[in-house]
């Protein structure tokens, strides 16, 4: 199967940027789906990617989120791939979490996997050919201080991994989680270098990962002949977190 259209969440971001070039040079055709507030980012970003194409939505809310991908399906065809890698941080200890920082991750970390991955998921099934892979988190594994709702909404978007891979078995639907640990991206290159040496002094490999070593991963996993996995999670992090 060539040209295969593949949609990822969070594209123009360090890690999705990643993924939509392992994609592309494994023959996909990629749309990126950002948040409006990364519209500012779209030119360059395109510029650098002919071919590829970016929309825009708020995938915390559910009607703007199926029209994009509606959208996205009029203009592009019919969607085979599906990278969930968007997502927020509003870290607080749980006592002075407010509701706002709840649902607001929540929201945008784990209703925005139901809300752009229902409007595809009957499709891939009904053609028997489908790739999903939720971007999670080693947190949603082993938790994190100060991330109640972060470590909440990735642990769950495991859990909806789970459940949809039986779902989807049968009509060649593959669902997958990959949890990366620390990755070095432009958030993490703002960390104090003293806060950054205590983050590598913990990660058995002794350095952050590469956006571009999680993109290899969720390549692999989105590939035709990667069939028999699914319903996994993925950890890529350096070994910070040993699970089984």
């Amino acid at each position: 199967m060539t040209q295969q259209l593949a949609v990822v969440t969070g594209g123009l971001g360090a890690i999705g940027s990643a993924i939509v070039d392992a994609l592309r040079a494994s023959g996909h055709t990629v749309v990126a789906l950002d948040h409006p507030a990364a519209q500012p980012r779209a030119p360059e970003w395109l510029a650098a990617r002919p071919g590829a194409a970016v929309f825009h939505a708020d995938l915390a809310d559910t009607a703007e989120t199926l029209a994009t991908m509606q959208a996205i399906d009029a203009a592009h065809g019919p969607i085979s791939v599906l990278v969930n890698a968007a997502g927020i941080t509003r870290d607080a200890r749980f006592v002075k979490m407010s509701v706002e920082q709840w649902r607001a991750v929540l929201g945008s970390n784990l209703d925005s996997v139901f809300n752009t991955t229902q409007p595809v998921f009957a499709g891939m099934c009904a053609r028997g050919f489908g790739r999903i892979v939720n971007i999670a988190s080693v947190n949603g594994q082993k938790g994190q201080f100060g991330q109640a709702n972060y470590s909440a909404a990735k642990a769950g978007m495991h859990g909806f991994t789970m459940a949809l891979a039986q779902e989807g078995a049968a009509q060649g639907v593959t669902v997958n989680t990959v949890s990366p640990g620390y990755i070095a991206t432009p958030m993490t290159a703002a960390i104090k270098p003293e806060a950054l040496a205590k983050v590598n002094a913990q990660i058995p490999l002794g350095r952050m990962g590469r956006p571009e070593e999680i993109a290899r991963v969720v390549a692999f996993l989105c590939a035709a002949d990667s069939a028999y996995i699914t319903g996994a999670n993925v950890p890529v992090n350096g070994g910070l977190y040993m699970g089984h």
